[in-house]
């Protein structure tokens, strides 16, 4: 069992950035794969990126790539997601997700731990 607590959403301008945080607790940390996923009002969830255990791999959707960057540091138990030039339409609830092995994955289904979720409202 893995528990997760993301942190880090706000409100900021168009164009401004925000870094997320995902602490996680339970079984070690390093043992995961984990994911950033967000859903927006009246929306469907949507992947937005994934880093395998090691961290040696990462993959983004395409609208958020070469914006956004996923970290980890396994010795804290946590995940980031940093967030720059932000667009009105990123604007969503991110939520942070576990699987347990190394590889990265892009399914919902693929994940078994998900956070509550932290909302991110970027104005025009």
């Amino acid at each position: 069992q893995v528990q997760l607590v993301e942190s880090g959403g706000g409100l900021v301008q168009a164009g401004g950035s925000l870094r997320l945080s995902c602490a996680a607790s339970g079984r070690a940390f390093s043992m995961y794969a984990m994911g950033w996923f967000r859903q927006a009002p009246g929306k469907e969830r949507e992947f937005v990126a994934t880093i395998s255990w090691s961290g040696g791999g990462t993959d983004y959707r395409n609208s958020v790539k070469g914006r956004f960057t996923i970290s980890r540091e396994n010795a804290k138990n946590t995940v980031y997601l940093q967030m720059n030039s932000l667009k009105p339409e990123d604007t969503a609830v991110y939520y942070c997700a576990a699987r347990s092995g190394p590889l990265m994955a892009y399914s919902q289904g693929d994940y078994g731990y998900w956070g509550q979720g932290t909302q991110v409202t970027v104005s025009s």
